[in-house]
């Protein structure tokens, strides 16, 4: 019980270091590797506390659909900028808490912390859980993705690259 203990607070300091990274970048692509890293680690959290379906989830939706999307709109926004880079100094850090979720992930596996929770997990079928959540929560689950949806066209709006004027086409031929 005392390995769990120490896996959690070595998993918080990652989700932490991870999420204070990703808010301090100047660079938008590394920030948001920075949240998918806090993603990850959140979701091997979700893992030790006996819930692998929200873990699933985490991955499924906020690591994957919602980041990629997110990388989507920072690329049409920034076009071709990119930032000089550190070389390798840039890498340490990054590998660093991605080791130690990794390490962390499978230390949790080999362990089963779902056998040895404290609390009986509340166990439910992915189904019932899915038609809870569109049967009770429909309009707040359409509102985001509506909201995401805005936010997306926003981007290709402002991301867009302005038309030539007539005027500035007959000069250059």
């Amino acid at each position: 019980m005392i390995s769990l203990r120490i896996t959690f607070y070595i998993l918080s300091v990652v989700i932490l270091t991870a999420t204070a990274m990703a808010i301090t970048r100047k660079n938008l692509v590394h920030a948001v590797l920075y949240l998918i890293q806090s993603f990850f680690a959140t979701a091997i959290l979700f893992y030790l506390l006996g819930a692998p379906l929200l873990a699933a989830l985490e991955v499924i939706i906020y690591a994957g659909a919602i980041m990629v999307l997110f990388l989507f709109i920072i690329m049409t926004l920034i076009g071709g900028e990119t930032q000089a880079g550190h070389g390798r100094r840039q890498w340490i850090f990054p590998a660093i808490l991605g080791t130690v979720s990794i390490l962390v992930a499978f230390f949790l596996i080999y362990e089963s912390p779902a056998t040895q929770a404290g609390l009986e997990p509340a166990m439910v079928r992915p189904i019932v859980f899915g038609q809870y959540l569109f049967s009770t929560y429909w309009l707040p689950v359409e509102i985001v993705s509506l909201l995401l949806f805005v936010a997306l066209a926003g981007a290709l709006y402002l991301g867009r690259h302005k038309a030539a004027s007539p005027a500035e086409t007959e000069v250059g031929q």
